[in-house]
């Protein structure tokens, strides 16, 4: 039987069942699995949000204003549709899926998300997963980077019904080009009906989170929305249904101390975070080349 969604209890191979909740972004409902009460990280993600599956009538599309960054780096990989980045070093990027588009905030970034005005002509479907992988203490203040990675670029491993597709990090014996700050693994699986996947032994921090159909776990089962948070030292596998399944593969070394998350904030100093504050109320931040006119202001 499938777990109780509402009463999750995880068996002895499972540190725990994270719940994602919901949230708007843009004028469209997402679903926040990290930062959760029960566990801040995973490795060094420290932000893991569903956006969709949804749609978006014609004339209308995403907006994320312009907003600040500071002591992480985003990453968004999409299922389905496009969204059009720009940032305050001059970035314009379209995302389709299956691509990677990284942008290390380091010491401070604004960027938007948005549908490209050209595609509001029609209903445009939207379907991803936005992350924010926390730097490490020596690189919090490094300088703010952007980008992007065609799918065609990625790693990909086809096994025993087994899609795999390496989005950032080393694991499974492949490595990915996306260029990282601390050791991490981020992937994308698709499993036909009873195809497996081991969890990669060589990361300390490792979750899952299910995306499409449902897993089986030592014997559990576990539908989609869910990230289970995996114990360290585990030798495991996940199974697919007899429907397949579509899952997210994350984590990495533990990080080095606690972080503080404010709004887009995060650092492993407080009063940095403060800093952060006053530097986007004051316009310190950069202009979003090509989208000026408005921004998101700090939350009260």
């Amino acid at each position: 039987m499938m777990k109780d969604p509402t009463h999750p209890s995880p068996p002895n191979s499972i540190k725990m069942v994270l719940l994602p909740r919901a949230h708007d972004v843009g004028g469209f409902e997402v679903r926040r699995a990290l930062p959760a009460r029960e566990q801040q990280m995973v490795g060094p993600f420290i932000f893991f949000d569903q956006m969709g599956p949804g749609e978006f009538l014609a004339g209308r599309g995403l907006d994320v204003r312009p907003h600040p960054h500071i002591g992480l780096a985003t990453v968004t990989y999409l299922f389905e549709g496009e969204i059009l980045h720009r940032d305050s070093l001059g970035s314009r990027q379209p995302i389709v899926p299956g691509d990677v588009n990284w942008m290390t905030a380091g010491r401070g970034i604004a960027h938007s998300e948005r549908t490209d005005p050209e595609l509001r002509s029609h209903a445009n479907r939207l379907y991803g997963i936005q992350s924010w992988v926390a730097l490490p203490k020596t690189a919090e203040e490094t300088a703010p980077a952007f980008v992007h990675h065609p799918a065609s670029s990625l790693p990909q491993v086809e096994d025993h019904g087994l899609r795999l597709r390496l989005i950032a990090g080393e694991g499974w014996g492949i490595a990915s080009p996306v260029a990282v700050s601390s050791p991490l693994f981020y992937a994308d699986a698709i499993l036909a009906p009873d195809a497996s996947i081991p969890l990669p032994g060589e990361h300390e921090e490792r979750a899952v989170y299910v995306v499409q159909g449902d897993i089986d776990v030592v014997g559990d089962r576990f539908e989609p929305g869910r990230m289970l948070v995996f114990r360290a030292g585990d030798q495991l596998a996940l199974r697919a249904g007899p429907q397949g399944a579509r899952v997210l593969l994350l984590g990495g070394a533990a990080m080095d101390g606690p972080r503080h998350l404010f709004w887009n904030f995060v650092s492993s100093d407080r009063e940095r975070i403060e800093q952060a504050k006053a530097d986007w109320a004051a316009g310190r931040f950069g202009k979003v080349t090509g989208d000026d006119a408005e921004y998101i202001p700090i939350p009260q």
